[in-house]
């Protein structure tokens, strides 16, 4: 199975790309009212730093979502029928006439609404706090002080009704998850604390980069083997690092060509880093399978490709990939994926 991965350094708010041609979307924006983003916002638009300059903060936060709203517009064009909208945002707090804040999860999602998206139930992500201070503001007298934010919004919308696949669709139920991943990644509260990226701190300094756990799971819940998956703010390539391990396609846009070119050393030894998070999810069933069979659980099926129990139908032909190499081509990477054998 070969896989391809675009990326473009250009602005998402033109997307160059056919309609219906996207299968899924999984993206982190700048975040509005975040200073770290507040001159990338205004670089688009003047009147934004006019707006945070005057202290008008309401002003400033409605156009930079003016801003972001032109991306999701977009996104309403090339997702397919029943294609999904990933998107990681968090809200933000900040002073400037006074304190307050901001927020960006709610305002997405009334965007994405007004231009007909479904808007499905989301996931907070419980960010890991390293500080002992739980609180903000006056400290130990009420009532001034306030909670500190430790989480962010996965927000999750459909473009019209559920998507169609044909009969017994051999790439979709290739992509199937095992019955307790299911349960572990569609809880509505995930606790995602590693990343396995090594940034420079002037190019973290200049992107949102998440840990490539939450795209890859996202990837692996809403697209099949051979999908495509946007990411129209792409930043240090996260999400395509992600698509590249899951077996999928992907197109990433980018406005700051810098980031683009330290996607090189992300992806040297992918290959292995494939091949082990593979094994290591078959390993993790098997484990899962041993604990059940000693609690006297009575697993009814198997998996005809790793001659393992399974709990469902649907996990039958369940099969795993990995890299087995990445090449550079003219618009980005290719990459060809072999299936992990059941020895391994």
């Amino acid at each position: 199975m070969e896989t391809t991965h675009a990326v473009v350094t250009g602005d998402a708010r033109e997307l160059d790309l056919p309609s219906d041609s996207v299968d899924l979307v999984v993206t982190s924006p700048p975040y509005p009212m975040i200073e770290m983003w507040d001159d990338a916002f205004t670089a688009q638009d003047p009147a934004i730093g006019d707006a945070l300059a005057a202290e008008n903060g309401e002003r400033a936060f409605e156009l930079m979502h003016d801003l972001l709203g032109t991306v999701w517009t977009e996104l309403r064009r090339v997702l397919v029928d029943g294609g999904m909208a990933a998107i990681n945002v968090g809200d933000a707090t900040r002073t400037l006439e006074r304190f307050q804040q901001y927020p960006n999860a709610a305002e997405i999602t009334d965007r994405m609404c007004d231009l007909g998206f479904d808007v499905l139930p989301d996931v907070v992500w419980r960010k890991p706090a390293n500080s002992a201070a739980k609180f903000m503001g006056s400290g130990m007298l009420p009532p001034n002080a306030y909670p500190t934010l430790e989480h962010e919004s996965i927000l999750l919308f459909r473009n019209g009704e559920r998507r169609s696949f044909p009969p017994r669709d051999e790439a979709r139920y290739e992509s199937a998850y095992f019955w307790e991943e299911r349960n572990r990644w569609f809880s509505d509260l995930w606790d995602v604390r590693g990343t396995d990226q090594t940034l420079a701190e002037s190019v973290r300094d200049r992107s949102g980069a998440f840990p490539i756990e939450i795209p890859l799971r996202l990837i692996r819940m809403f697209s099949v083997y051979g999908d495509t998956v946007l990411d129209p703010f792409w930043g240090t390539g996260t999400t395509t690092l992600a698509t590249l391990l899951a077996g999928r396609n992907s197109v990433g846009y980018e406005r700051d060509a810098d980031l683009r070119a330290t996607f090189d050393d992300r992806i040297e030894g992918v290959a292995e880093r494939s091949r082990e998070r593979a094994t290591r999810r078959l390993e993790r069933h098997r484990e899962w399978v041993t604990e059940q069979e000693a609690e006297g659980a009575d697993l009814a099926y198997e998996n005809e490709h790793y001659e393992t129990p399974v709990r469902t139908k649907q996990e039958r032909e369940l099969r795993l990939y990995a890299v087995e190499s990445v090449r550079e081509t003219a618009d980005g990477y290719a990459a060809m994926h072999v299936p992990l054998e059941a020895q391994e």
